[in-house]
């Protein structure tokens, strides 16, 4: 990687030097590389909105159904409503801090532990690295799960219809965590950011339409039922006990905290942008696009999913088996969230490879296994650049998430711990606390006040968000065994 760099570097020496003398425009940097020496960047607001898009609407989507169960009609839309704007208006601070100091030149931060470092330094950039990655490596796990379970629902769903629902038909997840494994190893040999951009807009396509199937079957559902079921107060005592209604709704509040969560990556996806204009611009357009569609389909899906099954909405509409027919229908829609799971898996953890990549090429800059690349052609689409210790590190990495996936199925309610605890962090505390630094707004102002009762507050939520997935692992402990899980 360093050899690359230098190599680059000379290579682009004399269209630096040319560019200064004619180009008033310092972002502009020469014809083929940008301000800091790197590639040129092609990233635009839709792109960007497709990486976003991508991250966000997850096969989780589907669970808010049961979400709003738990809060009722009141405080279920209210709760996704906040969380949208708490999203949104975070994100905005966050991509303004993606260059240090000039909004037009200064200096660019590539990852969000770079943000971090520029702004606040200290330890407070390891504290934020470990919650980071450690979250990206939870995920990856969590949507290991989450695809096994969308490939057996095809596979169950067909062995219902031919049975006539006579036949259980138990199944073993682990093949389909391997398949899944498998797939991402090899897609995880794709070098960087900048060339997802194929997979995230087909991944964002496949959300659209498991998501409109869900909403689809939701509406059917409600005609059937030629009523809207559910309470305003959500899941009524007596279905569940007065404990379990408070630790599920704190649970809501996590999984609903989780859904909106993507600033772990902002950072990453606006370092594809190009300029003009200024990259924070076009994230602030690419944010409210994102998240409004995202917020929409959210109401659209859990609204309508609650008010088709009430309190008896299932964790998954498309895979708790809420809907059986039609059959091919529910097949489209499980296929659509494998594809889209496998293109989020990357999204999410292109930043956690470049990270270590980007570490092994500082520490060992010597070393051909970590820095050189190898040309292979391709048949088809070109020459590839393999790198042996990226090819390494990301099939280990991949084995590893599958490995954990099989020997601990219960895992999505510990991601789901885990995107509690990083909300406030991730999503709110380092963004609120970058800006200040960044803006030098004075302690104790209006506006500083204003930002610190934000971060409190959404503090107090991720505790009780925490708390309520805590619950849920230790009821899964009690009834799961390790290697031994069937569906």
């Amino acid at each position: 990687m360093t050899m690359g760099e230098n190599t680059s570097a000379k290579n682009q020496l004399p269209h630096q030097v040319f560019s200064v003398s004619i180009d008033t425009n310092p972002q502009s940097g020469s014809k083929w590389f940008d301000d800091d020496g790197r590639p040129k960047r092609t990233g635009t607001v839709w792109t960007a909105s497709a990486h976003i898009i991508t991250a966000v609407i997850g096969s989780g989507v589907l669970s808010l159904a049961w979400a709003i169960g738990q809060l009722g009609w009141i405080a279920g839309p209210a709760v996704m409503l906040l969380f949208s704007l708490v999203t949104y208006y975070t994100s905005i601070l966050l991509s303004a801090c993606y260059r240090s100091g000039d909004p037009v030149n200064g200096k660019r931060n590539y990852t969000y532990m770079d943000a971090v470092r520029a702004n606040l330094g200290g330890g407070k950039v390891k504290i934020c690295g470990f919650v980071q990655y450690v979250n990206l490596f939870g995920v990856a796990i969590g949507y290991t799960i989450a695809s096994s379970i969308s490939m057996m629902a095809i596979k169950r769903s067909n062995c219902f219809h031919q049975s006539g629902g006579q036949d259980p038909c138990h199944m073993n997840a682990y093949p389909y965590m391997i398949a899944f494994g498998i797939a991402e190893i090899l897609l995880s040999q794709i070098p960087g950011f900048d060339q997802l951009h194929w997979l995230s807009l087909v991944a964002a396509v496949m959300s659209f339409t498991y998501s409109s199937i869900g909403l689809g079957l939701g509406i059917g559902k409600v005609v059937e039922n030629k009523r809207v079921m559910g309470s305003l107060t959500g899941i009524s005592i007596g279905t569940v006990t007065q404990t379990q209604k408070i630790w599920r709704s704190f649970q809501a509040l996590g999984d609903i905290a989780f859904a909106y969560s993507y600033s772990m990556i902002l950072i990453e996806i606006q370092d594809t942008v190009k300029a003009p204009p200024t990259e924070a611009k076009t994230m602030k357009k690419a944010t409210l696009i994102s998240v409004a569609v995202t917020t929409l389909f959210y109401m659209f899906c859990g609204c309508f999913g609650y008010a088709a099954f009430g309190d008896l909405s299932p964790g998954n509409l498309l895979t708790g088996f809420g809907f059986y027919n039609p059959y091919w229908l529910l097949d489209i829609a499980n296929a659509a969230i494998v594809i889209h799971l496998v293109g989020a898996y990357q999204v999410y953890c292109q930043p956690l490879f470049a990270f270590v990549e980007k570490e092994a090429a500082r520490r060992f800059p010597d070393s051909d296994f970590v820095t050189k690349d190898i040309k292979i052609s391709i048949p088809g689409l070109g020459p590839y650049n393999l790198n042996l210790f990226r090819m390494i590190w990301r099939t280990l990495f991949v084995v590893t998430t599958t490995v954990i996936s099989m020997l601990l199925p219960f895992f999505n309610d510990i991601v789901g711990l885990l995107g509690a605890l990083g909300f406030w962090p991730l999503t709110v505390y380092f963004p609120v606390e970058m800006y200040i630094s960044q803006k030098k707004i004075t302690k104790w102002s209006t506006r500083w006040l204003c930002l610190q009762i934000l971060s409190v507050a959404c503090l107090i939520i991720t505790i009780a968000a925490a708390a309520g997935s805590i619950a849920g692992v230790l009821d899964d402990v009690k009834t799961i065994k390790p290697f031994q899980t069937s569906y």
